[in-house]
C-alpha cells in the first residue's frame, strides 16, 4: 500500500505564504505524475498544480504566477509553495499521486493523502 502525507497547512492572512508538503512512502516503484488538489464545501475537488515524472508542471489558472509545485523523488516528497494567498484560496487541500507499484507491470494506482486544511483571511 501507498500513505500520502500532507502537511503545512494552517491560518494566514492574505498576502501571506505557505509550503504544503506531501511525504509518500509504502510500495512505490515510481512515481508518475503528481498533483494537488484542493476542494471546499459544496464544491467538486479542483485541480490546482500537476507535475510529471519529467518536471513538467501544469497549474490553474486562478493560481498562475502565485503557486509553484516542486518535487524531490529521491526524499519522496512533494512541495505546493503558495504566495500571495487569497481569501478564495481557502480550502482543504489534497497531495494525489500516480504511482507505478509493480516493477513487473504497467499497472499503477492513483493514491490520495488526507488533506490539510489552508484558510486565508482577509
Amino acid at each position: 500500500q501507498v500513505q500520502l502525507v500532507e502537511s503545512g497547512g494552517g491560518l494566514v492572512q492574505a498576502g501571506g505564504s505557505l509550503r504544503l508538503s506531501c511525504a509518500a512512502s509504502g510500495r512505490i516503484v515510481k512515481i508518475n505524475t503528481m498533483g494537488w488538489y484542493r476542494q471546499v464545501p459544496g464544491k467538486q475537488r479542483e485541480l490546482v498544480a500537476g507535475i510529471s515524472s519529467g518536471g513538467g508542471t501544469n497549474y490553474a489558472d486562478s493560481v498562475k504566477g502565485r503557486f509553484t509545485i516542486s518535487r524531490d523523488d529521491a526524499k519522496k516528497t512533494y512541495d505546493l509553495q503558495m504566495n500571495n494567498l487569497k481569501p478564495e484560496d481557502t480550502a482543504i487541500y489534497y497531495c494525489n499521486a500516480d504511482v507505478l507499484v509493480n516493477a513487473h507491470s504497467d499497472y499503477t494506482a492513483r493514491f490520495w493523502g488526507q488533506g490539510t486544511q489552508v484558510t486565508v483571511s482577509s
